[in-house]
């Protein structure tokens, strides 16, 4: 498999799973903002890890991850429909922390430029 068709497929089931999740999936207690960050499918098309970033309180995060990984079935059988594929891939939700760690970052950066002035 030529490896920009692998980033052709990654990007086709990122926009089918991100449409599912906004406007499909009927949970009452989905209240958190879900984005879709990235799509890796493996190279023989048998797993999607889907990475999804959350934005809400704790408590909407651990929520909105459990209804997620739950409606599993239900995600890959919409991949089914609109993906032209041969095999549909098992999906697999991933939480994307990487937001939260650049956030830390950002906080740790502060405090030193904090630290570095007040020493001058």
């Amino acid at each position: 498999m030529a490896n920009y068709r692998g980033g052709r497929i990654n990007e086709e089931i990122k926009k089918d799973v991100s449409n599912t999740i906004q406007n499909k999936i009927k949970d009452p207690r989905l209240t958190a903002m879900v984005s879709v960050t990235d799509v890796e499918v493996t190279r023989d098309l048998s797993y999607a890890k889907v990475f999804v970033s959350i934005f809400g309180t704790e408590d909407q995060k651990t929520d909105a991850l459990k209804i997620l990984k739950s409606s599993t079935g239900f995600i890959r059988k919409e991949i089914g429909k609109n993906v032209k594929l041969r095999h549909v891939p098992e999906v697999i939700i991933e939480l994307d922390t990487t937001l939260d760690k650049a956030n830390h970052l950002e906080s740790l950066f502060r405090k030193i430029k904090e630290n570095d002035s007040n020493d001058n």
